[in-house]
């Protein structure tokens, strides 16, 4: 078998053989196969795609081409949730300790970010002290007494996935469905879950701009999680708008905090109950009703809240969950005040994701320092209507610098308009082995 040979049937729009699939993730995780030919390949996908059996072998052969991630001494279901990513996407510290006070597992590996959007692990550390590089066995004890842990994922967790996604980085290949499929299912598959719940974002803030991407990729991770054995659906959900009303990686603690408090924004909240709903449904306990009911129960008791300070205190974190006050904390805050008068018709998350990252909160390359003070908090959101002078938004940065060009890139993103525009949906479907069903909200 040639690695010529592949290219060509793939640039020929030909599907790969189980074996031919076989030889190139073993070939390219071992260095037989040069990145240049590797590169090829990737290209040829792009342009050519891969049929459903083809996507599902490439994503199985990358799982397994590094450790799967077992916890014997951990007994009883446990659930994983993975978001493709957004602007103010902090629901994975929200609905995992919702999760863990209704009685149910969470074991979650979560990444870093990059460009706009914003990565969980950024977010957790900044608490201090808190720790996401744990063992394995730390993992699991953690996990076994507290119900929940989210760490970063181990560097022998789906090795191919790590050498292919770099490649595809610097080569222009990172939009492709089944790649990106694979990537994503990949990881999970290795994870020690028995369950996954996808939360696949579309609109501006997200990688799949239009519905008809995210239904597609929704379905693939769908069936591919189903074929690993692995109870999975998803959720598609709207990523026109930023998610609550903070942005950065201190201001999202503080923001997630008062979701398990019941004190967050609206937006924020009904998503992370929805969420937090349908993985408890997935473990089992009960219908989608009944897991909202045990939703409400856990944040309206404090078990919620009291959870999450658990967790943080067991990765070696410590929070003040009322002032905040060993929090990082920005030395230059700026107000964004209204250029005009009138209703806000349209917000770019991206662009608004953007403003952060120049702010310092996000990294544009892997190894880019973070400032977990920077970020924005919005004061009025879509929909609302803003007289000519009153607050946006504040800016929060240690570098003055940044200011200017934060602020000039957050108006560019901000449209007005003389009439009120049509409410958002939050959630456009939900996506399982047995179909897609719509949802009326």
């Amino acid at each position: 078998m040639r690695m010529l040979d592949i290219i060509e049937n793939k640039k020929a729009g030909r599907a790969l053989t189980t074996g031919e699939i076989s030889f190139v993730v073993d070939g390219f995780v071992s260095g037989h196969i040069p990145d240049y030919q590797m590169s090829a390949l990737l290209m040829a996908i792009c342009f050519k795609g891969m049929d459903s059996r083809e996507t599902a072998d490439l994503t199985m052969k990358m799982a397994h081409s590094g450790d799967i991630v077992k916890l014997p001494e951990v007994s009883g279901i446990k659930v994983d949730k993975h978001s493709t990513g957004g602007v103010g996407d902090k629901t994975t510290l929200i609905i995992s300790p919702i999760v863990a006070a209704c009685g149910v597992f969470v074991a979650k590996m979560s990444g870093r970010g990059l460009g706009h959007t914003g990565g969980t692990i950024d977010k957790l550390e900044a608490i201090p002290g808190l720790r996401t590089n744990l063992a394995q066995e730390e993992f699991e004890a953690i996990l076994k007494r507290v119900g929940v842990c989210i760490a970063g994922a181990s560097q022998n967790v789906a090795l191919a996935d790590k050498k292919i996604y770099a490649l595809r980085d610097v080569t222009g290949t990172v939009d492709s469905m089944p790649l990106i499929a694979a990537s994503i299912m990949s990881k999970k598959i290795a994870a020690p879950s028995d369950a996954i719940l996808l939360d696949v974002k579309t609109g501006k803030g997200a990688f799949m701009k239009t519905y008809e991407e995210a239904l597609e990729l929704a379905q693939t991770m769908v069936e591919i999680g189903e074929l690993s054995g692995k109870k999975t659906v998803a959720l598609i959900t709207n990523m026109d708008i930023p998610l609550g009303n903070n942005i950065g990686n201190t201001l999202e603690i503080i923001e997630s905090v008062q979701v398990l408090k019941g004190q967050g924004p609206g937006d924020l909240t009904d998503i992370c109950k929805l969420l937090a709903a349908h993985m408890l449904q997935l473990a089992g306990k009960g219908t989608l009703g009944e897991c909202e009911d045990l939703v409400d129960d856990a944040i309206t008791s404090g078990r919620a809240l009291q959870k999450f300070v658990e967790m943080v205190e067991a990765q070696g974190g410590e929070i003040d969950v009322d002032l905040f006050s060993n929090l990082p904390q920005a030395g230059i805050v700026h107000e964004i005040k209204s250029p005009v008068r009138g209703y806000i018709a349209e917000m770019d998350a991206q662009g608004i994701g953007i403003a952060s990252c120049v702010l310092g909160a996000g990294r544009e390359r892997e190894d880019s320092e973070i400032d977990y003070a920077a970020g924005i908090c919005l004061h009025k959101k879509y929909g609302d209507f803003v007289e000519t002078g009153e607050p946006l938004a504040t800016l929060y940065t240690n570098d003055q610098s940044k200011i200017d060009p934060a602020e000039q890139k957050f108006l560019e993103a901000m449209h007005f308009g003389a009439e009120a525009p049509n409410p958002a949906k939050l959630v456009y479907a939900f996506v399982s082995k047995d179909g897609i069903e719509y949802t009326a909200n």
